[in-house]
């Protein structure tokens, strides 16, 4: 059995290593990328079965990020679960806009790995 592959695209090391440690714990291999651009280079090449992506980044948000994601063919079937400190109503209808499966706010550990668990079945 291959182990699942999560990317973690945020650029604050803390929200990074917390995520990476509680995601690898449960046995998913996990690779990080700092921002935008870079995760998306990421997805392209490495395939993951899932990308948990912050909001709020430089250069590209993650917004954006999610519409460059789902517009290339190499990636546009990859789940995206935005995880954010935003407080905003709007989230989950601008999530759905760009493509992406869920939105979870902080404080999101938990919250993040029951999301990955109900969207890749592993409940």
């Amino acid at each position: 059995m291959t182990s699942r592959k999560i990317l973690i695209v945020d650029d604050e090391p803390v929200v990074v290593t917390l995520l990476k440690m509680r995601v690898a714990s449960h046995g998913f291999l996990v690779e990080t990328a700092h921002d935008g651009a870079s995760g998306i280079e990421k997805a392209m090449t490495w395939k993951p079965d899932i990308i948990l992506l912050d909001i709020a980044m430089p250069d590209i948000d993650g917004y954006e990020t999610c519409r460059r994601l789902k517009a290339l063919k190499e990636t546009a079937h990859i789940p995206v679960i935005f995880f954010t400190a935003m407080q905003e109503t709007h989230l989950e209808v601008l999530a759905q806009k760009v493509g992406a499966a869920r939105v979870v706010q902080k404080p999101f550990v938990d919250k993040v790995f029951k999301a990955i668990s109900e969207i890749l079945g592993l409940e």
